[in-house]
C-alpha cells in the first residue's frame, strides 16, 4: 500500500482531493489501521463505495461527485471533444454501487447537470469545482444542523446514537454526531452511549473513535442493551442520521434504528433524525418504497477471522430498516426543524 505523508488522519479529513487524485480514509479497518487509499478512475471509486471503504450517505454522495470528475477527465483524455458521449457508463457504475442512500443519486444528478451545460472543452476544472462545492456545502450544512438539533435538547442528559453519522460519514463534523458535538459544547449532553452496530461495528470502531478524539464522554454498548439503559431514565434522546427519508417522513437508516425508535417511544425517550435535505427523497411516497440493500451472509457469520455460526445455517443481512414517521419526534436539516414529521410538513420544508 502507498504511504501518503501529506494527508492527516482525522475524521474530518476522510475524503481528500489532492494533486489530481481522490484519497479516501479506509474505514473498514479503523481504528486499528488508519490508511488512505488513492483513486484515479471512476470504476475503482465505485468499487470503494460498494466495498465500504467509504460509507455514510453524505460521504457516498461526495465521493461519487469526485468519481464523476475522474470519469469525465478520463473520457476527455481518450475522446477529446466527444467526451460526454463516453462518460455515461462510468456514471451508471457509480450509481449502482449502493442502492439505498439517496445522496449518491442526488450528487450524480447534480454533476450530470453541470456536464450537460458544458461544451466540448476539457471539463475537469468545472466539474472539480462543483464536487468541491458539494463537499463544502455538506460540511457547512452539518454545522447548521448541529446548532439546530442542539437547541432541542434540554440538558444535561445522556443520549444514544446508532451506527456512525459523524465526520467520517459526511463531508465533516457530522449529522447526528454534529448535533451531539454542538450539544456537548453547550453543556446539554453529559454522555453518549454508542451502539456497537453489528455486523460492521461502525459504532464501536468509528463513532466511539470520533467521540473519544473529540473529548466527548462515550460508552459503548451492545445493540441489545438499549432498552435496559432507557429504563433507568437517564437517556433523554436517541439521535441518529439517515440514508433516505421518504416524502411522508419515514426514515431509512442503519438496521436496528427502527428497534431503537420503538423502544424510545415506550420509554418516553425522544427520537431525533439529523440529515441534510439531499437525503430527503420527495419522489418516494413512503418507506415501503425505499430499496433496502442486503449484503452477503458472511458478514453475519464471521467476526474478524473467526466463524461465529455453524455451517449450513442461513443468515439475514439487511443493511437498513425503515422507521415510521409516527415514531420520529424531530427531523433536523440545514433548513430547519420538522417536529412530528408528516407528508404536509415535509412538502412545506422542501418547497
Amino acid at each position: 500500500m502507498e504511504t501518503h505523508d501529506h494527508l492527516i488522519v482525522h475524521p474530518d479529513n476522510a475524503i481528500v482531493w489532492h494533486d489530481g487524485r481522490l484519497y479516501l480514509l479506509d474505514q473498514r479497518h479503523l481504528p486499528e489501521d488508519a490508511d488512505f487509499l488513492a483513486y484515479d478512475a471512476a470504476g475503482t471509486v465505485a468499487q470503494a463505495i460498494a466495498s465500504m471503504v467509504v460509507r455514510g450517505a453524505p460521504a457516498i454522495g461526495i465521493t461519487a461527485a469526485y468519481g464523476a470528475v475522474l470519469a469525465a477527465r478520463e473520457a476527455y483524455r481518450h475522446y477529446g471533444a466527444d467526451w460526454r458521449q463516453h462518460v455515461e457508463g462510468d456514471l451508471e457504475h457509480l450509481a449502482a454501487s449502493r442502492p439505498t442512500a439517496v445522496n449518491l443519486f442526488w450528487a450524480l444528478k447534480r454533476m450530470r447537470r453541470v456536464m450537460d451545460a458544458l461544451d466540448g472543452g476539457d471539463p475537469a476544472a468545472v466539474l472539480l469545482a462543483e464536487a468541491h462545492a458539494i463537499h463544502t456545502e455538506d460540511r457547512d450544512a452539518n454545522h447548521r444542523m448541529g446548532a439546530l438539533g442542539a437547541a432541542l435538547i434540554e440538558g444535561p442528559t445522556d443520549v444514544i446514537t446508532h451506527c456512525n453519522a459523524g465526520a467520517l460519514a459526511t463531508g465533516g463534523y457530522g449529522t447526528a454526531l454534529g448535533v451531539i458535538r454542538s450539544a456537548h459544547t453547550a453543556g446539554r449532553i453529559h454522555r453518549v452511549y454508542a451502539d456497537e452496530t453489528r455486523p460492521w461495528m461502525q459504532g464501536s470502531r468509528l463513532t466511539a473513535w470520533e467521540l473519544h478524539l473529540s473529548g466527548i464522554p462515550v460508552t459503548l454498548q451492545t445493540d441489545g442493551a438499549a432498552a435496559s439503559l432507557m429504563a433507568t431514565g437517564t437517556v433523554g434522546w436517541v439521535i441518529v442520521g439517515s440514508d433516505r427519508i421518504a416524502a411522508n417522513g419515514d426514515v431509512a437508516n442503519k438496521i436496528g434504528t427502527y428497534m431503537l425508535a420503538v423502544l424510545a417511544r415506550y420509554h418516553g425517550v425522544r427520537f431525533m433524525v439529523a440529515a441534510p435535505t439531499s437525503t430527503i427523497d420527495m419522489a418516494v411516497a413512503s418507506g415501503a418504497d425505499i430499496p433496502i440493500e442486503e449484503r452477503g451472509e458472511s458478514e453475519v457469520f464471521t467476526c474478524g477471522r473467526r466463524n461465529m455460526a455453524p455451517l449450513g445455517v442461513q443468515a439475514r443481512n439487511p443493511v437498513f430498516d425503515v422507521t415510521p414517521a409516527a415514531l420520529v419526534d424531530a427531523i433536523v436539516t440545514e433548513r430547519g426543524v420538522i417536529l412530528a414529521p408528516d407528508a404536509d410538513k415535509l412538502r412545506e420544508h422542501m418547497a
